[in-house]
């Protein structure tokens, strides 16, 4: 099955502006006018939804405009010129993809029983290590130095507890 860049412009601007259109429902939940106090909750997320949608209509007009015959600029290949009629994706690159999306497939569910923190480590471990092919040891620190500015910025600066997991609780940090 050949799948065309045109199509792929299309099927993603429809998504992002599906994405736009449930933040800007979810924040009519919260309100999106001004009371005596300000803005109400959900009146910035109703703003960032509406430029979402915006956006995904431009791309999807600009995409259905296009002719068939005519090369297009992918910014997905580098900026290089590329056929309209080309496959979006071959063999290659879908292997490409598979080796970084299934992981975080499987970061999401070791998440639910480790922990956020060790299910992020463990897949940015993965990231640069497998499917990038660092050192052992820049992918060990980076993994790391990711998990420990995280652990900064959600727990100590915002206040965010995350999902710790058996492993954290059982040294203390929760």
């Amino acid at each position: 099955m050949k799948i065309s860049w045109k199509a792929m412009e299309v099927v993603t601007a429809a998504a992002t502006g599906l994405i736009g259109a449930v933040v800007c429902y979810g924040s009519l939940e919260n309100g999106i006018a001004w009371n005596s106090s300000g803005p109400e909750p959900g009146y910035f997320p109703f703003g960032i939804g509406c430029l979402i949608m915006l956006g995904s209509v431009g791309t999807m007009v600009q995409a259905l405009m296009k002719r068939s015959a005519a090369p297009v600029t992918a910014s997905a290949t580098g900026g290089e010129i590329v056929d309209d009629d080309e496959p979006f994706m071959d063999t290659r690159g879908f292997r490409t993809v598979a080796l970084f999306f299934l992981p975080i497939v499987a970061m999401a569910a070791i998440s639910v029983w480790l922990g956020l923190y060790i299910g992020m480590a463990l897949y940015i471990f993965y990231a640069m290590r497998v499917a990038a092919g660092f050192r052992t040891s820049t992918s060990l620190l980076t993994a790391a130095i990711v998990v420990a500015v995280n652990f900064i910025v959600f727990e100590k600066l915002f206040m965010v507890p995350l999902l710790k997991g058996p492993i954290l609780e059982y040294f203390g940090i929760y």
